[in-house]
């Protein structure tokens, strides 16, 4: 005879979901034990008078893996990342050389070579480096996916009317934008020399005046390709040189696949401890919803 009970434990915000099973044992007493436990670790966001809740086992990564040579998104003719072993008198890093371990050299440039994060290190005459800037690494966000406008010169550009309704929660400090149309040649498109879509200045300065932080895009950059070193849209966002945003950051290149849904999110922005103005990164999202039971 199998008896089954099923229950809910929440300890700290984190759900065990658990099915136990009973046993008959031949003294007639029951033995137990526990089948299909799986785990649901439970987060609590407040904005404003909304509470929302993250499964943080259910994570969405949205940046796109750094590979060895030409199938990488690419940007401002940057060279392709090279992955190469080592090789010291007869020893060769590489497992499949013979050697006894993998031991590689990665030659790669952040801004050039997919999804990155940067600071206002990017632009100053100061020195400003990542891991300096980037104290804090969770984040409420929104997801908003844009139509870029063509203007009369060609270039494909995202407006501020574009972006004034995607903020309607207070405390959102990271906004993501996914450009459409949408596909997965994001992942590999070598976008130097193609003119880009990019953000209007005054899109950026509306996201700084609504308290944005971070600002994440599908796109190699937030500015035009060729833009004279101008940089608006990089000096809007960090105010800089007058009032400078130390703590804010801009990813380029992440990839949103179509089937994530505009709307509100918990961010996680993980870089390298690397004492540069830029990082590869690692971008993940749990979606933010009002039943922590989905």
């Amino acid at each position: 005879m199998v008896a089954e009970s099923y229950g809910v434990v929440c300890l700290r915000s984190i759900f065990f979901n658990f099915q136990i099973s009973f046993f008959e044992s031949d003294t007639g007493l029951y033995d137990f034990c526990i089948l299909n436990i799986y785990k649901s670790m439970i987060t609590t966001v407040v904005l404003g008078n909304k509470t929302l809740y993250a499964d943080l086992s259910k994570p969405v990564d949205l940046s796109i893996p750094l590979r060895d040579g030409t199938e990488n998104p690419n940007c401002f003719w940057a060279p392709m990342p090279e992955f190469s072993p080592v090789r010291a008198g007869n020893f060769v890093g590489s497992t499949a050389e013979g050697g006894s371990v993998n031991f590689f050299n990665v030659k790669m440039n952040p801004h050039g070579n997919g999804t990155h994060t940067e600071c206002v290190g990017h632009i100053s005459g100061e020195r400003y480096v990542l891991s300096e800037c980037l104290k804090q690494f969770h984040f409420p966000a929104v997801l908003a996916s844009v139509y870029p406008q063509r203007t009369g010169n060609g270039d494909r550009v995202i407006l501020k009317e574009h972006l004034e309704h995607c903020i309607t929660d207070p405390g959102i400090s990271a906004v993501l934008i996914r450009t459409m149309p949408n596909d997965i040649y994001k992942k590999t498109t070598n976008w130097s020399d193609s003119n880009p879509p990019y953000l209007h200045h005054e899109a950026v300065s509306f996201l700084v005046e609504k308290g944005v932080r971070h600002l994440l895009v599908d796109l190699p950059s937030v500015d035009r390709e060729v833009d004279g070193g101008e940089l608006l849209g990089h000096r809007a966002f960090w105010q800089y040189p007058g009032n400078t945003r130390t703590d804010c950051t801009i990813t380029e290149m992440i990839y949103v696949p179509g089937e994530i849904r505009d709307g509100l999110y918990l961010l996680n922005i993980q870089t390298l401890a690397i004492e540069l103005d830029a990082s590869p990164s690692r971008i993940v999202v749990y979606q933010l919803v009002s039943n922590p039971e989905g």
